[in-house]
């Protein structure tokens, strides 16, 4: 039997999330910040991604050069990320092991060395990866479709920033958003593997509980107008592939029809995993993969949905061979939409697309680690109630739900096209 999910507020608020897992002898600690691009303005793009990124060069009491070795000599595994709404750092322990990582976040949620020398250095690193990045296709066109189907909200920009606003930000402005962002109140910690809840929680009060807090920060970004007609984008670039996104609006995680929506992509594309730390499985029985890559349109074709607070985008990506016909591609993509709009899946592949839904979130909480993934993220997007009965809300999807889905969302008016056309180069 599951065992159940334990949630408290220390004083301070900090939010703390406890789930014992006996299978294996490890623990699994995530800290959540309610911080990503999100929370960003023009001219600081990218502040969040660079302040993740200074969390790695240590504290007085943990030095960046020993975090590695020590980690990785227990036997643990860390990592981070800066995503539209959030920025997590993670760590798998040893059970024994796991009072090293605690005393680590706590540590540098306050008391993180933003040195000059450091800022220099990470800010060259982190110039170098935007501009890598802006010599991949695939970059260049999610970018590009994101800019146009945002006008006004800060989903327009990619996590890592515009080119010039990494270049021009400060040290003041790190430090500034460090302390606004990165304390108790706007935090929450969840925990998942080997521990006796009482136990865990005492050492997470004794740890953590001593952080003094700070006000709850606002994020009020601005609401993205209705979108009355089609808009496309199209890019060039070296290469000899062609790349279509597709991108259609998806509601926020917390809106009634985001459950419906799940299906829907499963039955167009395959299913989406929302748990970006596991991997997916087969769409090769989707409408979309039969219509168009077992027909030799495409080459390949894939869906993204991403959990959100607001409304954001469900994008069909779909790659090409050289000399291609985009337009019988974005035929057969409105062909099937249009199908399911009239008429709503077929009982038979309105099951199929379920199981594989369920099998997908299933697989995606197989390990100690992305429990631990669950937990923090529903927190992020709504509460642990989000999560709770997950599978049971995916079984409660109707054709009929999946049918007004599809029509209230995936209106050709309101879609954005974006073209990568190789030049050849």
């Amino acid at each position: 039997m599951e065992s159940p999910v334990t949630k408290t507020t220390l004083s301070n608020g900090l939010t703390v999330l406890l789930k014992e897992i006996h299978t294996v002898p490890i623990i699994s600690q995530w800290i959540w910040y309610r911080v990503g691009s999100r929370n960003e303005v023009p001219g600081k793009t990218g502040i969040s991604h660079w302040v993740e990124h200074m969390q790695f060069k240590g504290t007085q009491r943990f030095p960046s050069g020993i975090l590695d070795r020590v980690i990785s000599r227990e036997g643990g595994i860390w990592n981070a990320l800066t995503s539209l709404d959030w920025t997590v750092f993670f760590e798998t322990m040893p059970t024994e092991k796991i009072d090293l990582v605690l005393d680590l976040e706590a540590d540098r949620m306050i008391n993180s060395l933003f040195l000059p020398e450091d800022l220099e250095l990470e800010k060259g690193v982190i110039v170098a990866e935007r501009q890598g990045h802006e010599n991949e296709p695939l970059f260049r066109l999610a970018e590009a479709v994101q800019a146009t189907a945002f006008s006004d909200h800060a989903y327009r920009y990619q996590v890592i920033g515009e080119l010039n606003d990494i270049k021009s930000i400060q040290s003041a402005d790190l430090i500034d958003h460090y302390q606004k962002y990165y304390h108790p109140r706007n935090t929450v910690l969840a925990l998942t593997g080997d521990f006796d809840t009482e136990k865990m929680l005492n050492k997470v009060i004794n740890v953590y509980e001593k952080i003094p807090s700070a006000e709850l920060p606002t994020c009020s970004p601005n609401v993205e107008p209705e979108q009355l007609a089609e808009r496309r984008v199209e890019i060039d670039g070296p290469g000899e592939t062609t790349y279509i996104q597709v991108g259609y609006r998806s509601p926020e995680a917390t809106n009634p029809d985001f459950f419906p929506f799940i299906i829907l992509d499963s039955l167009l594309s395959g299913p989406s995993t929302l748990n970006m730390f596991s991997g997916g499985i087969s769409n090769k029985t989707s409408r979309l993969y039969q219509a168009i890559v077992d027909k030799e349109l495409a080459i390949s074709l894939r869906s993204m949905l991403y959990a959100t607070i607001d409304p954001f985008l469900n994008i069909i990506l779909t790659i090409l061979p050289p000399k291609s016909n985009i337009k019988n591609v974005l035929d057969a993509i409105e062909e099937q939409i249009n199908r399911i709009q009239e008429s709503g899946p077929e009982p038979e592949e309105l099951k199929r697309a379920l199981k594989q839904s369920k099998a997908l979130y299933a697989y995606g909480s197989e390990r100690i680690t992305n429990h631990a993934f669950w937990l923090g993220i529903s927190e992020m997007i709504s509460t642990e109630n989000w999560l709770s009965n997950f599978q049971e809300k995916l079984s409660a999807v109707t054709t009929d739900d999946v049918q007004q889905v599809a029509k209230k969302y995936l209106n050709k008016q309101k879609r954005i096209i974006g073209v990568y056309q190789p030049n050849g180069k």
